[in-house]
């Protein structure tokens, strides 16, 4: 696993407007990947979110999604400084549930299969119309990838995860558009809770079909805020 610092990546900042995420990448501020995913959602996927909430209760349900955001702020963490070479300690309960899942994901998705890393945690951004951070770009079984590092409280059925194919898509999209690269495919390397390991990989037609989707969520998502800035009292 080398390092390869080829390409020059924009410094950003994050900001909230109107609560969704941004980025401000030069002289644009423009929606994270996130946020468009999230302001497009599907009727089915809202419904099934609001009925788990009615299930667990909403306290519950914020707790349950504090408790993985810190747990996943937490393993990215460790991810990153042993890509770096660097040893990132955290004692607490969380930080030593993090650090078990950052070592399976090392010993099993990262290993002998991440042959060069061109960024890490860098942003990339499509200009005129979104930006994100990818927790990985470069080369991945031989293959110019984009590279996501995702924790779980329970494994995934491939088919629960689209968002996270979309992801993928958009952060390739823009990257290589800006810097004229060929990423071709997109890998998930998960963990869960209780350090259950699962790869998803996906090339071929099937990563092309899933930029196309989330072209249209770009599309989706720009109609509907021009229809609410029209309907703004002048």
């Amino acid at each position: 696993m080398k390092w390869n610092k080829q390409f020059d990546y924009p410094a950003s900042s994050r900001s909230l407007i109107q609560g969704s995420r941004h980025y401000d990448v030069g002289q644009e501020k423009l929606p994270s990947v996130t946020t468009i995913l999230a302001a497009t959602q599907p009727p089915e996927k809202r419904k099934a979110l609001e009925d788990w909430k009615a299930r667990v209760g909403e306290e519950q349900a914020t707790r349950t999604k504090d408790q993985a955001a810190t747990r996943g702020t937490a393993m990215h963490n460790i991810l990153e400084g042993y890509l770096l070479g660097q040893n990132h300690l955290d004692l607490t309960d969380v930080g030593k549930n993090a650090h078990t899942m950052a070592e399976q994901i090392i010993k099993n998705g990262l290993t002998g299969s991440l042959s060069e890393i061109w960024g890490s945690e860098v942003t990339v951004h499509y200009p005129g119309l979104y930006a994100g951070a990818t927790d990985v770009v470069g080369v991945y079984e031989g293959h110019q990838s984009i590279v996501d590092f995702k924790q779980t409280n329970k494994p995934k059925k491939r088919e629960w995860i689209e968002d996270y194919f979309l992801q993928l898509g958009a952060y390739a999209m823009a990257h290589n558009y800006v810097y004229g690269t060929k990423i071709t495919q997109g890998v998930i390397l998960m963990c869960s809770r209780d350090n259950y390991f699962q790869r998803f990989t996906i090339d071929g037609q099937e990563f092309i079909n899933n930029q196309h989707k989330f072209l249209k969520r770009v599309d989706e998502y720009y109609e509907e805020r021009n229809r609410a800035n029209e309907a703004q009292p002048s």
